[in-house]
């Protein structure tokens, strides 16, 4: 019997486990993938405090190793259900069933899709959706990234000092980024941003050779020749997982308030997979401190 088990294994859960293990908790995490989450495909982090500039892959593991330090156990098994018998939660894996006092949900999102033709059929062979994993694929050619957020301009730069050129395609007139990110993306020779648009087509057949673009205010379509195209529009929560077991919004976001309890006694969620306002590694890591907190107070009244 566990007092809390942790599902995930990016910086929200990461966080909750560090604080887990200094009030003495016994907790373990269980993550299907890696440690670190979405932020592992992030090339530069430049906005988390203590460090002026960090890969994302180091930030993860520098958490990773402080969470063990304080005795966190982290194993590598996929959640494929979640059971509640009473005050007693258990947890079904591929191999396992763990029980728990306390269940603290932190699957994170996954990112979005376009939605079009052959988009499956074409991913990994020029469709990515994780720049600093796929982008060396492409040095000296030619590439689009869809969106217009903080993720696309970062994926935008990155592949500026691998590609030879980089198409920007923005749905509206205007960027979401922060102000500095998009003074970079701006002053680099090698982008070029296309405004009111969104790709239509996806080109090429055992791989992409090209991208149809609409012009959303003539309706003018254009044929760019791109040998890879980053999709960053956006991400989609995974919870599928525990859909009719807590309470989610209309977009599939578990439902929790700034304590990060959902509407059962003794779940929380933390991180990207919830409600709120801002999604970024420093509010991720702030959720895992405050559930902890949540935690040890169902703890003490269970």
């Amino acid at each position: 019997m566990k007092d809390i088990i942790i599902i995930g294994g990016g910086p929200a859960a990461l966080t909750a486990a560090l604080y887990a293990g200094r009030a003495g908790l016994d907790a373990l995490m269980l993550e299907k993938q890696y440690e670190g989450g979405q932020i592992v495909t992030t090339n530069e982090v430049e906005n988390y405090p203590g460090f002026r500039s960090i890969t994302g892959p180091e930030l993860a593991n520098t958490m990773y190793e402080h969470a063990k330090d304080f005795g966190s156990i982290m194993k590598y098994e996929e959640v494929i259900d979640i059971k509640i018998d009473g005050d007693i939660k258990k947890v079904v894996t591929g191999v396992n069933t763990y029980e728990s006092k306390v269940i603290i949900l932190s699957m994170g999102a996954k990112p979005k899709k376009i939605g079009i033709d052959r988009e499956e059929e074409l991913t990994g062979k020029g469709v990515s959706y994780c720049a600093t994993c796929d982008g060396g694929f492409f040095r000296k050619k030619i590439v689009a990234v869809i969106g217009g957020g903080d993720t696309a301009v970062e994926d935008a730069l990155h592949l500026s000092r691998i590609a030879e050129k980089v198409y920007v395609i923005v749905r509206r007139d205007s960027l979401r980024a922060n102000k500095s990110a998009q003074k970079k993306l701006f002053e680099t020779d090698n982008i070029e941003i296309i405004w009111n648009s969104g790709v239509t087509k996806l080109n090429g057949e055992e791989r992409l050779s090209g991208i149809e673009i609409k012009n959303n205010k003539d309706g003018k379509i254009d044929n760019l020749e791109v040998n890879g195209v980053f999709v960053a529009i956006g991400s989609d929560p995974s919870s599928e997982l525990v859909k009719d077991l807590v309470a989610l919004d209309k977009n599939g976001y578990i439902i929790a308030d700034e304590s990060c309890k959902t509407n059962v006694d003794g779940i929380f969620a933390i991180g990207d997979i919830r409600t709120k306002e801002v999604r970024q590694v420093l509010t991720a890591a702030a959720d895992g401190a405050v559930s902890i907190y949540g935690a040890e107070k169902y703890l003490i009244n269970h």
